[in-house]
């Protein structure tokens, strides 16, 4: 026994160590892999673009090969980015370690200068803290800037007239049939990208959250929960349904016994019978708390992932909303009023408490917290309440003004 628990002890040590001695290898760690994207962005520029900077912006004329470079010049961007935001907190943290890292910082630097609009140059501090560098501004170079009115002066003849003529004109131009062309690739590729970007943000936390649990969070729990001093119950409600599942094979065990006629069980294989069934249902509820307790961390590991996608790709989330708010505006009146009906309703109709009784009783089973009825109700009570204020806020504020005829519809269908 004693020998077991010198063991766990120095297992112990030995995970704390290594987990020390990665935090603090955190610094060096981040900025590698910082420096590494700078890399991959020099060849990029070397390679294809004669040693200049990659653009960025975003043009239609522009082929598939140079879109594929700015989405890779973009993701590394985006993990530098990242990586220099560790590194910079690392070092808070780990201040007395001493790591040169002034040539690779230099080198992100230069990297990057050309791709940064309105920031900072990243530079290493090497002037003293007490000189502070003074600031002028020349008053006299500041020139006011011409505001142009936000209302529109009425003309003689109507607005429409003046589209239909330029509809006219366009029609009438060569061009127009490979402006259209033009438009309609550039529209699929940004369609592309957002059905891609929408499959990758559901997709990579799912696998990330399912991944780590199975062969890593959940492994490492039932590890150190295998003791037999360890609790199998991690709440009151375990312990109470673990207790009827009990009850009900003893009186299976009557119910049999009496229909078939069959002799009375004597009293040790009873017993003997009854505690078999314990240990399966302890087995059974020590696995249901090992999952509850790696939920935790498994779900925590999926928001990173869920948060690092949307990081790395700033572009897809541009793709994406445009995407949606072109589905959306597209839709009919009718279609927006009924979805809006279909939403309200779910979420806070007549029927909606039910449904939120068992999404938060769901929820407390899944991180294997004991589901308090009062904390429910007054959640209930609550919360579809404010969700109903914040629709009719959002319809009464923002829908009426972009679509009026969707709520004079949304109107008459609840009437």
């Amino acid at each position: 026994m004693k020998t077991s628990l010198n063991n766990r002890s120095l297992s112990l040590e030995n995970v704390i160590y290594s987990g020390k001695k990665w935090f603090q290898e955190t610094p060096e760690r981040a900025l590698e892999r910082a420096y590494r994207s700078a890399v991959k962005i020099r060849s990029i520029e070397t390679e294809h673009f004669n040693g200049k900077r990659v653009p960025l912006t975003i043009d239609r004329s522009s082929s598939n090969l140079i879109d594929c470079f700015q989405t890779d010049v973009r993701k590394e961007l985006g993990i530098i980015r990242m990586k220099l935001a560790e590194f910079k907190t690392s070092r808070l943290l780990f201040p007395d370690l001493k790591y040169d890292f002034r040539e690779k910082v230099q080198f992100i630097d230069e990297t990057i200068a050309g791709y940064r609009e309105n920031e900072n140059a990243i530079v290493v501090a090497t002037v003293p803290v007490s000189e502070k560098p003074t600031i002028t501004i020349d008053s006299r170079a500041i020139e006011p800037e011409k505001v142009t009115p936000t209302t529109r002066k009425t003309g003689v003849l109507p607005r429409s007239i003046g589209r239909t003529l330029q509809k006219i004109q366009g029609d009438m131009n060569p061009k127009q049939e490979e402006e259209i062309l033009r438009q309609f690739r550039n529209s699929r590729r940004n369609t592309r990208r957002a059905i891609r970007f929408m499959l990758l943000l559901i997709i990579i936390p799912l696998l990330a959250q399912k991944a780590s649990k199975d062969l890593w969070i959940l492994p490492t729990v039932e590890k150190y929960r295998s003791n037999p001093e360890t609790p199998v119950f991690i709440n009151v409600e375990m312990k109470e349904e673990a207790m009827k599942e009990l009850q009900a094979f003893e009186e299976e065990m009557n119910f049999d016994r009496l229909l078939h006629k069959t002799p009375a069980i004597e009293a040790e294989e009873k017993e003997k019978k009854v505690a078999e069934k314990v240990e399966k249902i302890a087995e059974k509820f020590r696995h249901q708390s090992n999952s509850a307790i790696s939920n935790i961390l498994a779900d925590l590991v999926g928001l990173v992932a869920f948060t690092t996608v949307i990081f790395l790709d700033r572009s897809g989330v541009v793709a994406t909303k445009n995407f949606l708010g072109e589905v959306i505006y597209g839709l009919s009146d009718s279609a927006k009023a009924f979805i809006l009906i279909l939403l309200t309703d779910i979420f806070v109709g007549f029927h909606s408490p039910h449904g939120w009784e068992v999404v938060l009783e769901g929820f407390a089973g899944h991180f294997g917290l004991p589901a308090n009825r009062s904390a429910i109700f007054l959640f209930i009570a609550t919360f579809p309440v404010i969700l109903d204020t914040v629709f009719k806020y959002w319809i009464f504020r923002y829908l009426n003004q972009i679509s009026p005829s969707a709520v004079a519809t949304l109107k008459n269908m609840n009437e």
